[in-house]
């Protein structure tokens, strides 16, 4: 394929977007691959921040005719940062695009509505590349496809520790894992152990990891858990203790029925109770109404005085202890 031919099948801009910092990344850097393959970027590059660029700045950008190269790339960091008049500016120019130069915005989040997203999405299907990340329980699997491409195999156990250690941002898993494919000798699989004795704790602790360490009945992993989360108070970790609580109560109702799906009685996705199920099991009835009612008193003890993470604390023990 000719260059010529192949720059024809280059759009005016591409949108990257989602908050998978990681396939963003990759993104961008294979549209400044396949640019530099059709000429040299030295001279034919800019680069601008959404947070401080002028709209009109960038339009001007991405007029300029390239220097000794058939095309020019011009890169929007943060586009969802541009404000509403620069953003127009954009749309302006997209309306009637050079056609020597491609335009790569990247942004974690823009609205679908936005005349900014809909002027890219105009150009063509391949216009907007889709980041979204991986939802929460996928997150380690990712992780495991990841660390393959550092010459490394995780354990399951280890993959969920590093999320657990460093959180779900990818760019920042890819760099742990780099340093982790370093440090480990031999061919076997990189475990658990061996994680957490390399990687340090960046992240805090979801609020929705505990409420699933609540709901497996696991008051060793509630407590060091707890131990984890500086800034969720006790108030809002016993609402949703209690929200947990009723999901279970659900849960236990629709085995009842034989067959009811959870979801439909809670209004939620398949997917954020694919493990309610077994979750109930943990509980009796009784234990669940108990446990509501005794949050419901333990709330009102926070709200009359009383020490809230005193309470909370001697809450949780009483309702998880077996």
């Amino acid at each position: 394929m000719s260059n010529e031919s192949e720059q024809n099948q280059l759009l005016a801009a591409y949108l990257a977007v989602g908050e998978d910092a990681l396939k963003r990344e990759a993104v961008i850097a294979r549209l400044r691959k396949r640019l530099s393959a059709l000429g040299d970027l030295s001279f034919n590059a800019d680069d601008f921040d959404g947070e401080t660029a002028a709209g009109a700045d960038i339009a001007a950008a991405c007029n300029t005719m390239p220097f000794a190269s058939p095309v020019r790339l011009v890169y929007v960091r943060n586009a969802e940062k541009l404000k509403k008049a620069d953003s127009e500016e954009l749309v302006s120019y997209l309306a009637a695009p050079s056609e020597s130069t491609v335009l790569a915005l990247e942004a974690e989040k823009l609205a679908k509505n936005t005349r900014l997203y809909k002027a890219v999405a105009g150009l063509g299907p391949k216009a907007v590349i889709d980041c979204t990340p991986p939802k929460s329980w996928e997150m380690p699997k990712r992780v495991r496809a990841m660390a393959t491409g550092h010459g490394i195999v995780l354990t399951e156990g280890a993959a969920g520790a590093l999320v657990e250690l460093v959180g779900e941002n990818t760019v920042h898993l890819d760099s742990e894992l780099k340093k982790i494919a370093l440090a480990h000798s031999g061919t076997d699989a990189v475990g658990e152990r061996e994680v957490r004795s390399l990687v340090a704790r960046t992240s805090e602790v979801k609020p929705w990891d505990f409420t699933a360490a609540f709901a497996e009945r696991n008051l060793a992993k509630c407590l060091a858990l707890l131990s984890q989360m500086e800034s969720t108070s006790a108030h809002a970790l016993i609402a949703m203790c209690a929200t947990r609580i009723r999901e279970l109560m659900a849960a236990q109702s629709a085995a009842r029925r034989g067959g009811t799906p959870v979801g439909q009685l809670l209004h939620l996705p398949d997917w954020r109770v694919k493990s309610h199920g077994a979750w109930a099991r943990n509980f009796s009835p009784s234990e669940l109404r108990a446990a509501l009612v005794s949050s419901r008193d333990a709330e009102r003890a926070m709200k009359s005085g009383a020490d809230p993470d005193e309470v909370f604390y001697g809450w949780l023990v009483d309702t998880l202890r077996r």
